[in-house]
């Protein structure tokens, strides 16, 4: 079983989920009393508020660099960001290593090509909706179309993740918030919907809106990691 480092703390809501899913999830394929080979690095959840507020990506990156370095000299085969928003400094923090990064859009593009969607709907945290680096990524290397919601639902949807579900509070109202932009976006042409922040599934998920596909990026990130981990 390969070693699996993961870039944590961000949430630590997150974190735990990613935790819990991996082992979960390696436990259902071997049996057993197995779980997965975890190594965590864990920031202080202040430290990424603080970059994602400010746009300070190059105190991200080289927080990061120094953190994915870390958990190459400890032994993982191969790294999770837990965190859609941090991997905007992705390509910073992975250029000194020699093992990989699991980018969370490729499991979660590929999931959608194979649901034979090309328009999705994008929801995350405010850098994740308003600029590009993600989306581009969807549709240059899937050719798979995002719309994200207008700015002023974009400024809503990004502080309930950080003022309630980075720390841990889940809020009907909330919900309705978001089931309320899946459904503008859907009455804009989205055939399904990304929860692309990887806090979100744990406000709404599949069960909410059981015709529209939505597409967990936590765990489609946990699958693929569990098949490149044991494959």
């Amino acid at each position: 079983m390969k070693r699996i480092g993961i870039l944590g703390g961000s949430s630590d809501q997150a974190t735990a989920e990613y935790y819990r899913r991996l082992n979960r999830a390696v436990n259902q394929r071997l049996g057993g009393w197995n779980t997965a080979e975890l190594i965590i690095s864990s920031m202080n959840f202040a430290l990424a508020e603080s970059w994602v507020r400010s746009g300070d990506w190059n105190a991200a990156a080289q927080y990061l660099t120094e953190r994915a370095e870390a958990l190459e000299r400890a032994g993982a085969d191969f790294l999770l960001c837990v965190s859609n928003t941090l991997h905007r400094v992705a390509d910073a923090f992975t250029a000194p290593l020699s093992i990989p990064l699991l980018h969370i859009v490729d499991p979660t593009a590929t999931a959608i090509r194979a649901a034979g969607l090309t328009q999705v709907a994008l929801l995350g945290t405010k850098p994740v909706m308003a600029t590009d680096y993600l989306q581009r990524r969807y549709a240059e290397r899937f050719g798979v179309e995002i719309l994200v919601p207008p700015p002023a639902d974009q400024d809503v949807l990004d502080q309930i993740i950080f003022d309630e579900l980075c720390r841990g509070r889940f809020l009907p109202d909330s919900k309705a918030r978001y089931l309320a932009c899946v459904d503008a976006l859907t009455a804009r042409g989205a055939t399904g919907v990304i929860l692309g922040c990887t806090e979100i599934p744990l406000l709404i998920g599949q069960a909410d809106r059981p015709a529209l596909p939505m597409f967990d990026t936590v765990e489609l990130h946990v699958e693929a990691a569990v098949a490149l981990a044991l494959g």
